[in-house]
């Protein structure tokens, strides 16, 4: 590959894997079982059944290799241009992130203002405990000035938005992130304080450890030249696929069985099955799956469905959390209505998500434009 070219297959692969993460972040926000903040530790709170599983099994099992697979394209894809102006990229990336970032976490305040206004509104609002400060403000109605200024800078309604915020910060840090990953002496350190952060799934407003890591491991996979089309003998992806799956049903099964036996020392063992879970996904799924991969992006259906991923990002969520508990009551006489909901509600959320996004391009592209950060135009 050239300073500025990438090969046609590793290119089909970045935009198919950036489409689908998109697809699998809404199922993994659909999750409805009782605990629904989704941490590597998360325990259901529910007892033994196959719903359960099949759902832990995917939302917070093999879905989760989504995030840190989209740092590591967007590292790589950042580095790829050294050739231009670093001013000149920074500043295009306050007009593709930042912008869109206070727009849509504008959208989600007001939408949720707006939402509360009515009895039924102030129901779902308040029921999925999004904008919940403590127990007795449930409500953006019960925000001082200074709340909703945090909310909409730093701790969006939209909560996915969180990925955009990490990496704007990350590509404005990119020449110091690129300093340590090429530096020889100060390469292993840099990567074992972000291995560590990644470990300890510490999360702040400026440094997140699964981006940190990831974003960093993209810039260093570009700018080594490290093989991505063919894996070496160590990165087979069977053995990897196997580890993957088998990981991610052990933690589910533990997750669902297993507190009242094992107490606080459950938390770690998911934390660590979970991060070897989302590695060895990673490395599954980028190597073994290209025939997928070149099924799909010669499909036009596909190609043109994929222009919308950043709608589908930007769009579903809160909309998601607040609808969870009315498709709930909605299928409730179903056999399994919670796996109904856990299927359904995600799926039609992508067709409208898709559904508004053609409408706005076709109707107001500058719009749509600015929306989007220049995407899927």
């Amino acid at each position: 590959m050239t300073a500025q070219v990438l090969s046609p297959l590793i290119s089909s692969k970045f935009k198919f894997w950036s489409f689908i993460s998109m697809v699998l972040l809404v199922f993994v926000h659909g999750y409805n079982m009782h605990e629904r903040y989704l941490q590597p530790w998360t325990i259901p709170g529910e007892g033994w059944s196959l719903t359960g599983f099949i759902e832990y099994f995917l939302a917070n099992g093999i879905f989760r290799f989504r995030i840190p697979m989209l740092f590591i394209i967007s590292g790589f894809l950042f580095a790829m241009h050294d050739d231009r102006p670093y001013k000149t990229r920074a500043g295009k990336r306050f007009r593709s992130l930042f912008v869109p970032y206070l727009i849509w976490s504008a959208l989600g305040l007001a939408y949720t203002y707006g939402l509360e206004i009515f009895p039924w509104g102030r129901e779902l609002v308040g029921g999925s405990h999004v904008v919940q400060i403590s127990d007795t403000r449930m409500l953006v109605h019960d925000y001082k000035w200074y709340e909703l200024l945090g909310r909409w800078l730093f701790l969006p309604v939209p909560y996915q938005l969180w990925f955009i915020r990490v990496l704007f910060i990350y590509n404005l840090a990119y020449p110091a992130i690129r300093w340590c990953v090429l530096n020889n002496t100060g390469r292993w350190f840099f990567f074992g304080f972000a291995l560590l952060l990644w470990l300890m799934t510490l999360n702040l407003i400026v440094i997140e450890g699964e981006g940190l890591l990831f974003f960093s491991l993209g810039v260093w996979i570009r700018k080594s030249g490290f093989n991505i089309e063919k894996p070496s003998r160590w990165l087979k992806p069977a053995i990897w696929g196997i580890l993957f799956i088998s990981f991610a049903a052990i933690k589910t099964l533990l997750a669902l069985t297993a507190a009242s036996c094992l107490g606080q020392a459950l938390f770690p063992i998911l934390t660590l099955l979970h991060k070897i879970m989302v590695m060895s996904g990673l490395i599954a799924c980028w190597f073994g799956l290209d025939p997928l991969v070149r099924w799909c992006m010669n499909k036009p259906w596909f190609v043109w469905l994929s222009a919308f991923s950043f709608i589908i990002y930007a769009m579903h969520a809160p909309l998601v959390a607040y609808c969870i508990d009315p498709m709930f009551r909605l299928l409730a006489p179903l056999t399994v209505p919670g796996l109904a909901a856990y299927l359904l509600l995600p799926s039609m959320l992508i067709a409208f998500c898709i559904g508004s996004g053609l409408l706005i391009r076709t109707l107001l592209p500058k719009v749509y434009s600015v929306l989007t950060g220049g995407r899927g135009m």
